[in-house]
């Protein structure tokens, strides 16, 4: 089996949700948050036959770059990277180590609040947040319009920045930690529901994301 760009990039950005990864066999890959606040999905063209439990995920992808254009081969108790002239035995962990997702799906409680994320927006958003050192963002609907917000929530009077991605007839607000948003790059359609769950679908590639909003956050509908 070969891992093509797009899976290993997929990957790349489960690492950053888990550094460990439970893969089942199929077509899809999952993971969750040790804190169990993301949850991600994709598909993949590649097909694990059987179960692989790997526990440092960014130290496997190292291993796959020492051998570019490597085939790997699943066996019973290892994965073999190789190629004409070099072989690598990554050894597989013990699947009870590894925060893995429900086997139930998830599904969204209630669907009441639809808007579309751009990149642009997104990464913007997060630039936001690094310069004026605020750990917040909120998606904010005053009955109107709707923004994503960079603010500090206890403070009314901190630097705040925000931008207007759609319209409402609701007022709510629901907040996250911008570290939550480790989202591969792209334009997403976002649903949310009031009982603080929003879902980011990727617009181009098969990749969403479950991302639990903060305590604090309030919906009132319109």
């Amino acid at each position: 089996m070969y891992l093509s760009t797009e899976t290993v990039s997929i990957l790349k950005n489960l690492s950053t949700i888990n550094q460990s990864i439970l893969i089942k066999p199929g077509k899809q890959l999952s993971s969750m948050s040790v804190m169990k606040n993301i949850l991600v999905k994709a598909d993949i063209q590649e097909e694990f036959v059987k179960t692989v439990a790997i526990y440092d995920l960014n130290q496997f992808l190292n291993c796959l770059s020492l051998i570019p254009g490597a085939a790997l081969t699943l066996g019973e108790t290892s994965i073999t990277i190789s190629d004409d002239k070099n072989s690598i035995d990554y050894r597989y962990a013990d699947p009870s180590v590894i925060a893995a997702p429900p086997e139930k799906e998830l599904k969204l409680p209630s669907e009441d609040v639809c808007v579309t994320l751009t990149e642009d927006q997104l990464e913007t958003v997060k630039k936001a947040a690094a310069v004026l050192q605020i750990p917040d963002v909120s998606l904010i609907g005053d009955g109107q319009t709707i923004y994503l917000t960079v603010r500090d929530k206890k403070n009314s009077g901190s630097n705040s920045y925000r931008i207007a991605v759609g319209v409402t007839t609701d007022v709510f607000q629901f907040n996250m930690k911008v570290e939550n948003l480790k989202l591969i790059t792209g334009d997403y359609d976002v649903i949310i529901s009031a009982k603080n769950l929003a879902y980011f679908t990727h617009h181009a590639r098969p990749v969403s994301y479950y991302i639990a909003m903060e305590p604090d956050s309030t919906f009132q509908e319109g």
